[in-house]
């Protein structure tokens, strides 16, 4: 079965070079491709693809988070992979927060770009590595939980134990259930057991607003 994948992006080169990068494999099949926002929301509702891959900034209309926020409303199964050029953190945590479930750069290679969108529909978070870095670096310093000792989010989280809060922060740095899995040494079912338990604890239905809440969101 084949994937289906709309680009956003409003850089026609751009545009066209990630076009050719889905036609030229068979794996993938491309469903629509489109250089704003308001044309994206128009459209896409009716193509309803696998991924669709969204750039950030797309002119003076909508930008891609904002598309994002608007469309996973409607579509919370949809999937959304931001491939951008920006590398800021602020940028990176408001497209998580509205519900994109992948978070890759422009500069990544042909290989790589697909990679990502098959690690995105089989279940994955994938991200570049450097947005990984930033994410785990986030975490470790404590930035993303400001006054959280009156977040609710935060008091769910305090109710998670140290081998869930554990899956968590792998989970949020995109990695697979057997990547987490090898890297714990424990069993794909234990962790996805783990990983129910967290969703549980969290009043949650899915790994992206499990992390938002982890984000402090």
């Amino acid at each position: 079965m084949k994937i289906s994948v709309c680009i956003v992006e409003d850089n026609d080169n751009i545009r066209t070079s990630l076009e050719e990068i889905i036609r030229l494999d068979r794996k993938y099949v491309m469903a629509g491709s489109f250089s704003n926002g308001e044309e994206a929301l128009r459209k896409i509702p009716s193509i309803l693809p696998d991924v669709v891959m969204m750039d950030i900034n797309l002119g003076d209309g909508k930008n891609g988070i904002e598309c994002v926020s608007e469309l996973k409303q409607k579509f919370p199964d949809m999937l959304f992979m931001m491939c951008t050029v920006y590398e800021d953190d602020e940028k990176i945590f408001d497209a998580l927060s509205v519900g994109a479930n992948g978070y890759v750069l422009k500069k990544a290679t042909p290989e790589k770009l697909l990679e990502s969108i098959k690690e995105l529909y089989e279940g994955g978070s994938p991200m570049s590595s450097q947005i990984a870095i930033k994410i785990v670096r986030a975490i470790q310093t404590g930035q993303l939980f400001q006054n959280t000792d009156l977040n609710p989010a935060k008091k769910q989280l305090k109710t998670l134990s140290r081998r869930e809060n554990e899956v968590l922060q792998y989970l949020a740095s995109g990695m697979l259930y057997k990547e987490i899995a090898d890297k714990m040494q424990l069993s794909t079912e234990t962790i996805r057991k783990h990983t129910y338990n967290i969703y549980e604890k969290l009043h949650v239905h899915n790994r992206v607003a499990a992390i938002n809440k982890f984000f402090n969101r």
